[in-house]
């Protein structure tokens, strides 16, 4: 491990959301610092072929969402909130509930009527199940549930599914076209219309992204640069238009299960040899290994191998951190695909991304206290650990539907 790493990831702000709520954050997960530097210099290279060079600061954005929402150092509960360790009768599991309706799946998970809230007996119900037990019968719940280390390291955070037969025309502003929600995607695209891009945001009227009840500042910083259109799945003719927008698009990233897009009847690979359309799927899980499983960014990173031991139960790192990692490799391969003649159909799974941005370990002295900051020794020399910081939106984002008209005229039946 080098100490610029170290450096890299005290200086994030990701270091300071590491670790118990009380007491120094931890050293360890510096290699994650290291990933996304490189992730970055990836997003540079690539965006620069078919646009304007974009530069980020990629250890900057696995503390960014907490710096802007407040969200502090949890230990086994994640920055979010939404994410929990919990003991089973052979070890741990991580269980991601972020929405009132993951809560009500708990009785089906532990086999018994249960209030959602009474988390004393949810744990003594939890701890009579083997951890694999309890990881199929919440995937097979829809849950976002997780074991520690359930993928392998790997030596790329994605790869091609398929690339297309035929060369297609490499544009000078190529249209993405963003199905995407929360955070990777939406970071993902958010660099390609920093790099030149049109993105027009997709999103379902009677289900928005989720990330527009968030923070705001959030939400505005991943979206800004973008048109929205709000389609009804339901109605013949938006559905013919979101059809044609698709034909018409240099690439598509989405981060649904493949049978909603099946239910919709957009196939990647057959869009791909039709229109030399290509394909960025985001999913927890992979769209061939595990095409229905749900995964977020806490619970991924911990199946990817991001996690701390700790003193009473293993810890998160960072704040759901396979998202930015996933978001700034998405955006890598996206770049790289706009500025090639060749189209394809790409998958950068969450808990993959955190597999390859798991590194080895690194011990460090770690010294301050909550009140006047905390340091961390590197190379005889105290390196303060900085709070998150987050960067200054572009603009606003613009409202649900707000380009929809313009949208339905340029893509409308003709």
């Amino acid at each position: 491990m080098a100490a610029g790493d170290l450096v890299a990831w005290a200086s994030s702000g990701a270091m300071l959301l590491t670790g118990a709520p009380t007491g120094p954050p931890r050293p360890e997960p510096a290699g994650v610092a290291a990933a996304a530097a490189s992730a970055a210099v990836d997003v540079a290279a690539m965006t620069e072929r078919f646009g304007a060079r974009v530069e980020v600061d990629g250890p900057a954005l696995l503390g960014e969402r907490a710096a802007i929402a407040g969200f502090a150092r949890g230990g086994s509960v994640s920055v979010g909130g939404a994410a929990r360790f919990e003991r089973t009768a052979d070890g741990w599991i991580v269980l991601n509930l972020p929405r009132p309706s993951d809560a009500a799946l708990l009785p089906a998970l532990v086999g018994e009527a249960v209030a959602v809230d009474d988390w004393s007996a949810i744990r003594r119900l939890l701890a009579r199940d083997e951890t694999a037990v309890l990881v199929e019968r919440g995937v097979e719940l829809g849950m976002a549930i997780a074991a520690a280390d359930e993928c392998p390291p790997m030596v790329s955070p994605g790869r091609a599914i398929t690339r297309a037969s035929s060369l297609r025309r490499v544009r000078s502003r190529p249209l993405v076209v963003d199905l995407s929600s929360l955070w990777a995607g939406p970071l993902a695209t958010s660099l390609l219309a920093a790099a030149g891009a049109r993105v027009v945001k997709v999103e379902a009227r009677a289900r928005p992204d989720g990330a527009r009840q968030g923070p705001a500042p959030f939400f505005d910083l991943l979206n800004a640069d973008k048109e929205c259109l709000a389609v009804d799945f339901h109605d013949p003719d938006d559905l013919e238009v979101f059809r044609r927008l698709l034909d018409a698009a240099d690439l598509v990233v989405e981060a649904s299960r493949p049978r909603a897009m099946a239910h919709l009847g957009v196939d990647p690979e057959v869009l791909l040899e039709r229109s030399g359309t290509s394909w960025l799927s985001i999913t927890g899980y992979g769209r061939v290994e595990q095409p229905e499983r749900i995964g977020f960014g806490d619970d991924a990173a911990v199946a990817g191998g991001l996690w701390l031991a700790g003193d009473d139960a293993p810890m998160f790192v960072a704040d759901a951190v396979a998202d930015p990692i996933t978001g700034l490799a998405g955006a890598a391969f996206a770049a790289e695909i706009l500025g090639s003649e060749r189209a394809a159909v790409v998958e950068v799974p969450l808990v993959r991304a955190a597999a390859w941005a798991n590194r080895a370990p690194v011990q460090a002295v770690v010294g301050g206290d909550d009140t006047d900051g905390w340091w961390v020794e590197v190379d005889g020399e105290r390196v303060p650990v900085a709070a998150p910081h987050g960067r200054t939106p572009a603009g606003r984002a613009a409202p649900l539907d707000a380009h929809g008209s313009a949208i339905r005229v340029e893509f409308g039946a003709r």
